[in-house]
């Protein structure tokens, strides 16, 4: 079946390659075929928060500033910038160029709008936003950011690598509300997307941008020259994991992901393919959002029975991973080997026990409440791991109600904010790689404190000025000393109770060359080769 559906997208696009005159069609290059994880329903990356939306950002749009392989932030649409002595008063100077799709010039004013919409949007953002006192346009290819205080964190920000990242776009459709997605898809970035072609959560399909101009120097993570190699790509969605590892294997595909964990050890051993190596923050922390608002995660003893009950070494087993790939009992809300690691105050996490948690559960109160958990069942990352969470959630004595959706449909009721007999829910499990988790002030279960603008509406008082010391901090040092205090208070409230920290690798086929292991997939400084 799958043979077939690819080869009549190859058909198609010899047709559309043909035009319309009648003169006979020269062979097709074969596109570049990603296996995304779920498929694309959103294509705004400051409306959407999920990962396929972002991939499809970093191929249509383009950043101010961007991640290289060592976690430094290099200029990506800027020539570069300047801060004044006094840390207050940031100039940056775009590189000379730079269109959007539509051969329009990229402006100042294009990158003050979307840098404004951004800023309303995301979390670092928020807090970036209301450290300043004027964001202004100074000419064509020149804008300011002069901050009211001290912001520790510009640079982080405007380089911020995953879900919200600050893509740019043309002033006009960043006036659009973040919450409402743009009209039409016009960025900057190296590949074109191709609307007519788009089968919302199936395929997804580019052509290269004849107008991208890359950086002269050479690719390295998300930073440098991004130069695009072939004239055509897909983003396909294969949901059934023998099927996508089948695929790659024969050829039909060329690059997942994220490998089926259950075929790592026949993946492994194909001599015709290659398994990506990530590391620190390009591993995975799977954790469970709680319905802060509503009862019985309202109430912070049953939260931290909950915490209790969570073994990440039974639940990130049931990946079957082999030893390297999984980290047991990891502490650190930021993840385990990342720039601001503390394991401050994670005993309950380190030291899990299922008595513990069930005499904390009797001592809270719980009588016994219905818990929705909103369970993934099309993720082939959270799915197993959700029925570990649900199992050991149950055998603490919680009256678990597991409701079995896709994802879409769990996005879509993680937004309600009404009790679970009127549709809401209680707990969803998720995974974030260290690129959304690194930073405390990104972090979905640190940074949205008592914002109101998260799901699961948590609110610490006493986390509030500890974040704002962090971002007004400059110093590394200083930043990872709040940041152990941090740590010690997201764990006492149970933010955002952690479920275990794993590499879940890319694979592609050999006779790809130039493939950017990052932890996330990106598409140019590809080309195919022949074996």
């Amino acid at each position: 079946m799958l043979k077939n559906w690819l080869r009549r997208t190859v058909l198609a696009s010899a047709v559309l390659a043909a035009g319309w005159g009648g003169a006979v069609a020269q062979p097709a290059e074969r596109p570049l075929r990603l296996v995304v994880n779920v498929g694309l329903q959103v294509l705004d990356p400051i409306a959407g928060t999920s990962f396929i939306t972002r991939n499809f950002g970093y191929m249509v749009f383009d950043t101010l500033v961007a991640m290289d392989s060592k976690g430094q932030f290099q200029p990506q649409m800027l020539e570069g910038w300047t801060v004044s002595d006094d840390g207050l008063t940031y100039t940056f100077t775009l590189r000379p160029g730079l269109e959007w799709h539509d051969g329009k010039p990229v402006t100042a004013e294009d990158c003050v709008a979307s840098l404004k919409r951004w800023g309303a949007r995301d979390s670092s953002g928020r807090r970036l936003m209301a450290a300043t006192q004027e964001l202004r346009a100074e000419g064509e290819n020149r804008f300011v950011l002069q901050l009211a205080r001290p912001f520790g964190g510009v640079i982080d920000a405007l380089g911020k690598p995953s879900v919200h990242v600050p893509f740019m776009m043309p002033a006009r459709l960043a006036a659009t509300p973040p919450t409402q997605p743009v009209a039409e898809i016009v960025g900057s970035g190296p590949f074109l997307f191709v609307k007519d072609e788009w089968v919302p959560g199936e395929r997804t399909v580019f052509r290269r941008n004849p107008r991208y101009h890359p950086r002269s120097e050479p690719a390295d993570g998300l930073a440098g020259g991004k130069v695009v190699h072939v004239e055509r790509a897909e983003f396909v969605n294969i949901a059934d994991p023998a099927t996508r590892a089948a695929a790659l294997q024969n050829g039909e595909v060329d690059y997942l992901e994220y490998a089926p964990l259950d075929f790592l050890p026949v993946l492994g051993r194909d001599r015709n393919l290659q398994l990506a190596r990530p590391g620190g923050i390009a591993q995975i922390m799977g954790g469970v959002a709680l319905n802060h608002a509503q009862p019985p995660f309202n109430n912070l003893k049953v939260r931290q029975a909950l915490q209790l009950a969570l073994d990440q070494s039974e639940i990130v087993a049931v990946h079957g991973l082999p030893e390297g790939m999984f980290l047991p009992n990891c502490g650190a809300t930021t993840m385990c080997g990342t720039r601001y690691s503390s394991d401050a105050g994670s005993e309950p996490v380190r030291s899990p026990s299922l008595e513990r948690a069930q005499a904390l559960l009797r001592e809270s109160g719980y009588r016994n409440e219905r818990v929705v958990l909103l369970h993934p069942a099309d993720s082939a990352l959270i799915n197993p791991m959700a029925m570990v969470v649900a199992d050991r959630m149950k055998r603490a004595g919680f009256n678990v109600d597991v409701q079995t959706l896709d994802w879409a449909t769990v996005a879509q009721r993680w937004l309600s904010r009404e009790p679970v007999e009127r549709g809401g829910w209680s707990a969803v499990p998720v995974v974030y790689t260290g690129f959304d988790l690194s930073d405390p002030l990104s972090n979905m279960g640190i940074g949205y404190n008592c914002t109101g603008t998260t799901p699961w509406l948590y609110c610490d008082e006493a986390l509030t000025p500890l974040l704002q010391r962090f971002e007004a901090e400059a110093d590394l040092d200083k930043r990872r000393a709040i940041m152990a205090e941090i740590n010690q208070r997201v764990i006492a409230n149970v933010n955002f109770p952690l479920t275990g920290q794993f590499s879940s690798p890319a694979v592609w086929r050999k006779e790809l060359q130039g493939v950017i292991d990052f932890g996330f997939p990106v598409l140019w400084n590809v080309r195919r080769v022949s074996r």
